[in-house]
């Protein structure tokens, strides 16, 4: 399928709280990253030194501070080829783009949108040029 899902967030008041509490539950590798302030990696599977699963199947993620007061769940990003593409397609079929495109310097670019009945969820553009 050309539009996997990439990557899952999840949101807090307290993300330390949250990555004990992720920590304890399920074992999970939760650490600080140095390229964006107040956001943590959550490995669920092995990486290569891209950062990228090496699990088939395999998807990680990250914990952050609450973006807005209704993200209440965990937030699951498609990746697809092109985000202004995929965004102008998703408005076109009712969906209201909550945040528009954004950069995530050396990394990519996202977006996130609420489908027709206000499932939120995130779009993912991978950047070409990353290292």
């Amino acid at each position: 399928m050309p539009n996997p899902v990439a990557h899952f967030e999840i949101y807090g008041d307290n993300p330390e709280n949250l990555a004990s509490f992720y920590r304890k539950l399920f074992n999970w590798d939760i650490s600080a990253t140095p390229q964006v302030e107040g956001y943590w990696i959550i490995k669920t599977v092995p990486t290569d030194a891209k950062g990228a699963p090496t699990q088939t199947g395999g998807i990680n993620g990250g914990l952050m501070k609450r973006p807005m007061p209704e993200a209440r769940a965990w937030m699951n990003y498609v990746t697809v080829k092109s985000l202004d593409e995929s965004l102008k397609q998703a408005a076109s079929l009712g969906a209201q783009i909550l945040r528009p495109k954004s950069a995530v310097p050396k990394m990519g670019w996202f977006a996130m949108v609420a489908d027709p009945e206000m499932n939120v969820f995130g779009i993912w553009q991978d950047d070409p040029n990353a290292e």
